[in-house]
């Protein structure tokens, strides 16, 4: 690589990619010589990177955090509100932004001196970050941690509750985080039972990065959400849905993304279709669309919402004046 600007600018990069990286296999990564490759780690050190040497045999080098700061040319203040904004969107406050923001959010953490992290975890604990579409909220440090071992190709061990309420212990060789519908996924390859497995974010507990590397595999058809989908759709759900919705096809999509099929079936007038277990998430679809509709299937979610429809109306006169009173404005 002859260019030294670009050669630095992708060793930087590759830093930021692995916790250890031996020095040969560094050397070999950028195509130049240890001595090289020590010239430039020099550089990075003076242009204010903490670059950790690990010398011998086995050495190699690591990217630490440092007691400022690096050149980003930030402030302490500006440093804590992109990591809080990035933990913001990871949490899907920004539509769209999810999986970028928490690859961003993986570099900056691994990057901020430990001060700065007490601070951005202080002003965590006493906020609440709202999710969009009422989707779990995410422990950001279990988010982070995942993250780096997926960037960093490390083997990672996790406790995981699943459907059925069991907590097991997994040891998983992390390839994706694949945010989806209100949730995220981690795409892995299960070590313990030799194949793909999807798990869900919010009930990962205390993950822990193992320092045993791994190389990547081939993801089932290249498209880690289209296997998730599948892989999902193949689940038995406890409900079927289908509700007619006098509105175009565009304006379900919008709102429900990958997690319902929506067709046209005339104009101005189309068919959503989704699988649930729980039939909070197709009520909540319908009344923030405030179109009308008509529910083919199941009779379970007409009951439901025509509960919700009763609540709704009895609210909505409690609070108006000429209504009646509500039982805790009466007097004993």
């Amino acid at each position: 690589m002859a260019n030294t600007s670009a050669r630095m600018l992708r060793l930087l990069s590759l830093l930021q990619t692995h916790r250890y990286w031996p020095g040969a296999e560094l050397a070999d990564r950028l195509e130049v010589s240890p001595r090289t490759l020590r010239r430039d780690v020099e550089r990075l050190r003076e242009l204010g990177y903490p670059v950790q040497a690990t010398r011998g045999v086995a050495g190699g080098y690591q990217l630490r955090a440092g007691a400022a700061v690096p050149p980003l040319l930030l402030d302490d203040e500006e440093a804590v509100a992109i990591a809080v904004g990035l933990r913001s969107a990871a949490a899907g406050a920004v539509a769209g932004f999810e999986e970028t923001s928490v690859r961003a959010l993986a570099k900056v953490v691994q990057l901020l001196p430990p001060r700065l992290r007490q601070r951005i975890d202080a002003l965590q604990a006493v906020t609440s970050p709202g999710v969009p579409g009422g989707g779990p909220v995410l422990d950001a440090a279990v988010l982070t941690t995942i993250a780096t071992a997926t960037r960093g190709e490390e083997r990672l061990r996790f406790d995981y509750t699943a459907g059925d309420g069991e907590a097991r212990r997994r040891h998983a060789e992390p390839h994706r985080l694949v945010p989806l519908g209100r949730k995220w996924y981690l795409l892995a390859w299960d070590l313990d039972r030799a194949d793909w497995r999807s798990f869900r974010v919010d009930r990962i507990t205390g993950p822990a990065l193992t320092g045993a590397r791994f190389r990547p595999r081939e993801i089932p058809g290249g498209d880690p959400a289209a296997w998730l989908r599948s892989r999902i759709r193949s689940i038995p759900h406890r409900y079927e849905v289908s509700v007619l919705l006098e509105t175009g096809p565009e304006t379900v999509r919008a709102l429900t993304g990958d997690w319902a099929v929506c067709e046209p079936v005339r104009d101005g007038v189309c068919r959503m279709r989704m699988s649930v277990d729980d039939l909070s998430w197709p009520a909540m679809v319908l009344s923030v669309l405030a179109v009308p509709f008509a529910i083919e299937s199941p009779v379970e979610l007409r009951e439901r919402v025509r509960a919700a429809g009763r609540v709704l109306l009895r609210g909505a006169d409690a609070s108006d004046v000429d209504g009646p009173t509500p039982p805790w404005r009466r007097s004993a």
